[in-house]
């Protein structure tokens, strides 16, 4: 690896926790609740996506009057419940690399999906949020991912170039994110591999956030 990197921006939900297990299951069970034939495949292609994108992706494939809004607010609702009640789960490795990054002076960011109060709760939860100089949401930015606009603003939170930071990522929409904006994209698989077209926009694919230390 040639480029000289100082910064990380790392992905939340099934990145450094393991939560997209969560949001498979609550998307589902709030759109059955309502009445929509929505199923585990249906959430899987979805993760980490833009909402204006996965509504129109869920209308195809789900069925025209998918009520995105308010299957979201619903499986919001199922999923806090559920988080406030059992609590959130590190993935493997995560404390790990969070210390070896710090140790060697590297600064670190998150950039999510997630809306930012949740997203500071659920690092508190894991002993993670002293690690991080920022938290950038999806609301933040103009457009979510698959857009880069996410890590265009992570890389301003570091104060670096986009070539000079790494971005952390389980999803292929993360991946694309991350890749259009110019960051050495590490992907970790969650939920499935990549396809070859996601593997093509990787600089590295790991099994775990541990691995990612060879890479500093």
């Amino acid at each position: 690896m040639s480029r000289r990197l100082r910064g990380i921006a790392f992905d939340l939900d099934g990145t450094l926790l393991d939560t997209e297990k969560l949001y498979r299951r609550f998307w589902v069970e709030a759109a059955q609740r309502r009445g929509y034939p929505m199923q585990d495949r249906h959430a899987l292609m979805i993760r980490s996506m833009a909402a204006s994108r996965a509504e129109a992706l869920l209308k195809q494939a789900v069925c025209p009057d998918f009520d995105y809004h308010g299957v979201r607010a619903l499986r919001r609702k199922l999923m806090d419940e559920y988080v406030d009640r059992e609590g959130v789960e590190a993935k493997p490795g995560m404390l790990t690399l969070l210390r070896e990054a710090r140790k060697r002076g590297m600064r670190m960011v998150l950039a999510t999906a997630t809306p930012q109060a949740r997203a500071r709760q659920y690092l508190s939860m894991v002993g993670a949020m002293e690690y991080f100089d920022a938290v950038v949401c999806a609301d933040q930015v103009p457009c979510g991912k698959p857009a880069p606009d996410i890590y265009w603003m992570a890389a301003r939170c570091l104060g670096l170039p986009p070539e000079e930071a790494m971005a952390v990522e389980d999803s292929p929409s993360g991946v694309r994110a991350a890749h259009d904006a110019g960051f050495f994209t590490v992907m970790i698989p969650d939920q499935d591999q990549p396809d070859s077209q996601t593997r093509a926009l990787c600089d590295a694919v790991l099994p775990t956030l541990k691995d990612v230390i060879a890479l500093l």
